[in-house]
C-alpha cells in the first residue's frame, strides 16, 4: 500500500504521517510507502530520514508525474493556502485550493482509467463553508445538514473543492472522503497567515513569556479542536468503511469532525487559571475587524453526532487542550503551569 501526504511537512501532516509510522498500517494492511509532499522540507524533519518514507519536494502540481509515478492507494489532501492569505490574495487560493486540488483529482482519474486502483481520497476541508448569509442566517446548532455559504474566499474553495470530490466520487473516479475540520488550537511554532491564528496565539505565546494579541471581542465563541482530536478524525474518516450502520461511512457527505464550543473569554480566563495572572496578562484585546468578520462569520456550536456515529468525540475542555499542548510542547513552555485541580474539568456546556 502506498498512501501519499500532501503538505506532508505542514504541521498537520506532520502529525498524520507520525500516526501512521508509529502503526506502519492503515486498515490493517502493511505501509509500503508513506510519500510525503509539500513545497518546503524543514531541515531536520525526522520523518524524512523513516526508511518508509519517500519525499517529493516542490510545488505540487508540477510534481503530479512523481507523486503518480507507482500506484497511489490512499491521498490524503492537506496541502492549502490558508483563509486570511485567500483573502489578501485571491489568485493565490484558486490556485494553491481549487486548480491544484483539481489537478490531483484529474491525475486520480487517470490512474483509474489507465487499469490502476482507485485512489481513496481524502480531503481536509474547513468550519469556513459556513457562513451566516443576511438572507439565510445559520441556525442556533449547525450540522452536515446545514447548507453551507461561506463568507470568505477559502470557505468558498474548500466548498468548490468539496463538490468536485464528491462529483468524482459518483463517477466511480475516486473514492472520496471530506473531514471538515474545526479551528485546530493549539496549534505549536510561529504565528501563519490563517485568520484564526490568533486562537492559538493567544495561549501559545504567553506560554512562552511573549505578549499576544486578541483581534476578536472576548465574548466571541468558537468552535475548537486540539491537534489530537483533529489527527484522530482525519485518520478515522480515512479508514472508516463505506455502508450504513454505526462505525461506516453512509454516503458521501462530509463529516463535521467534532467541536468543543469555547468562547474567546473562557480561553483567555483557563490561561489565566492554568498559568497565572502574569502570563496571562501578556494577551492584550487589539481589534481587527477584517479577522473578526472572517472568524466572527463560523458557527460555533455543532451537532457532533455524525462524528460520534464513527467513534469521534470533542476534546472534553479548553484546560484539557491546554495541557495537551504543555505535555506535547513542553520544550515551547517556558512558564510553571498549575497542577489540575481535583474535580475541575474546565468544561463549557454547548447549548
Amino acid at each position: 500500500m502506498r498512501i501519499v501526504i500532501t503538505g506532508g511537512f505542514g504541521f498537520l501532516g506532520q502529525q498524520v504521517a507520525a500516526a501512521l509510522l508509529r502503526t506502519r498500517t492503515f486498515c490493517g494492511a502493511p505501509i509500503d510507502r508513506l510519500v510525503l509532499a509539500d513545497r518546503i522540507v524543514p531541515p531536520g524533519a525526522t520523518a524524512a530520514a523513516d526508511p518508509l518514507v519517500d519525499v517529493v519536494q516542490g510545488d505540487l502540481v508540477d510534481h503530479l508525474d512523481e507523486v503518480f509515478g507507482e500506484p497511489v492507494h490512499v491521498l490524503i489532501h492537506l496541502a492549502a493556502a490558508v483563509s486570511a492569505a485567500c483573502e489578501a490574495d485571491f489568485d493565490l487560493g484558486m490556485s494553491a485550493n481549487v486548480d491544484t486540488t483539481r489537478a490531483l483529482l484529474e491525475a486520480a482519474r487517470e490512474q483509474s482509467a489507465a487499469g490502476g486502483p482507485r485512489p481513496r481520497v481524502v480531503f481536509s476541508s474547513s468550519v469556513a463553508v459556513y457562513g451566516s448569509d443576511p438572507m439565510l442566517p445559520l441556525p442556533p446548532v449547525v450540522s452536515e445538514s446545514t447548507l453551507p455559504t461561506p463568507r470568505s474566499s477559502y470557505g468558498t474553495q474548500k466548498l468548490v473543492c468539496e463538490q468536485l470530490i464528491a462529483d468524482y466520487t459518483r463517477r466511480g473516479f475516486v473514492d472520496g472522503r471530506v473531514a471538515r475540520l474545526m479551528t485546530v488550537s493549539v496549534r505549536p511554532g510561529k504565528p501563519n497567515a490563517a485568520a484564526s491564528g490568533f486562537l492559538s496565539g493567544i495561549i501559545r505565546e504567553p506560554l512562552a513569556g511573549l505578549p499576544a494579541g486578541c483581534p476578536v471581542r472576548p465574548e466571541l465563541r468558537v468552535a475548537l479542536a486540539s491537534p489530537r482530536r483533529t489527527v484522530e478524525g482525519i485518520l478515522r474518516v480515512a479508514e472508516v468503511e463505506r455502508g450504513a450502520g454505526p462505525g461506516r461511512l453512509d454516503g458521501g457527505v462530509p463529516v463535521n469532525l467534532p467541536a468543543l464550543t469555547v468562547s474567546v473569554a473562557e480561553m483567555l480566563a483557563t490561561l489565566r487559571r492554568v498559568a497565572g495572572d502574569t502570563v496571562a496578562d501578556l494577551v492584550t484585546i487589539e481589534p481587527d475587524h477584517d479577522v473578526e468578520a472572517i472568524v466572527g462569520s463560523w458557527p460555533a456550536v455543532f451537532d457532533n453526532a455524525r462524528a460520534a456515529a464513527l467513534g469521534l468525540e470533542p476534546d472534553p475542555s479548553f484546560e484539557s487542550v491546554v495541557r495537551d499542548y504543555v505535555e506535547d510542547h513542553a520544550d515551547a513552555v517556558l512558564v510553571d503551569v498549575a497542577p489540575l485541580a481535583a474535580g475541575a474539568d474546565g468544561a463549557v456546556p454547548i447549548d
